[in-house]
């Protein structure tokens, strides 16, 4: 067990997407704790919602393993700066890539600019997400449907299509699911659904990769402390978030990232269509 912050969380709320340096307590992205071994040396790695949250304790990750990372986010310039100082405090390369991924030109943008710097990609980390909290079936706007479904799995399918003709083969392709695929929370109806549709679009496209030497793998987080939370739950929730867990809290970022990178070495090489839970205890069964 480690000393991480338990509920009760300071209750707060942010506007959306959410940003890391307004948060109380700051999540642990592992700036100070994970060491590279070079798992990933010389690899080229794209990564969706990388500026905060899962994305850039990954990007961190891969970077001290040796690792360029292209970086793909919103509007959040700020926290992007800031996952760009870590990579490149690695040595490594980092490219910024704003925009909105609803859009299924900047999606086959952000791959173009991958294959412009690094003139491949061995590793690419679909993870970015949308949600937002609703009480009442019927309260959920069908924009909201809509803009869930495309930032969460539409996008998903654009960026990994373009992706794969620059895939050699022992590249890897990891995708963010959620504990939410198996034991949906009803208030996050629309991203449940799309963490469900994640899981078997990982299932379905391991297979049809698998003669390229290309795996397809998912993680699929429990409660994490990223500004997803106090940006799209009301401050109550915020407060008691991860106390449901078996382990009483909610995760930091950095004990996503060894997931990610394992999956991404070739210490997996025979591990595709798999989905690794990372939950604090509650099983996916």
């Amino acid at each position: 067990m480690t000393d991480e912050p338990k509920p009760p969380m300071p209750e707060q709320q942010q506007p959306m997407p959410g940003s890391s340096a307004a948060m109380d307590p700051q999540p642990d992205y592992g700036e100070d704790s994970y060491k590279g071994s070079g798992k990933l040396e010389g690899k080229k790695a794209v990564i969706t919602g990388g500026d905060s949250g899962i994305g850039r304790a990954v990007a961190l990750a891969f970077a001290r393993e040796g690792a360029d990372v292209l970086i793909s986010y919103l509007n959040e310039e700020e926290d992007a700066q800031e996952t760009r100082r870590l990579i490149e405090s690695a040595g490594r390369q980092a490219v910024l890539v704003p925009g909105d991924i609803q859009s299924a030109e900047h999606c086959r943008s952000i791959v173009a600019k991958a294959v412009e710097a690094f003139g491949r990609v061995d590793i690419l980390v679909n993870n970015a997400a949308h949600q937002a909290t609703f009480e009442d079936f019927t309260e959920i706007p069908d924009e909201e449907w809509e803009e869930t479904f495309r930032t969460n799995i539409h996008a998903m399918f654009f960026i990994t299509k373009a992706a794969v003709p620059h895939m050699a083969e022992g590249s890897a392709i990891i995708n963010t699911t959620s504990v939410n695929a198996d034991s949906p929370t009803p208030q996050l109806l629309a991203y449940a659904t799309t963490k469900g549709a994640i899981q078997n679009f990982t299932g379905g496209l391991a297979q049809l990769l698998a003669k390229k030497g290309i795996r397809v793998n998912c993680v699929a987080p429990g409660p994490i402390w990223t500004p997803l939370i106090p940006s799209t739950m009301p401050p109550e929730k915020v407060k008691s978030f991860g106390e449901e867990t078996p382990i009483g809290r909610p995760g930091q970022p950095k004990e996503l990232a060894p997931a990610y990178v394992m999956l991404a070495s070739s210490e997996a090489s025979y591990i595709s269509g798999a989905t690794i839970a990372v939950t604090g205890g509650k099983p996916i069964i």
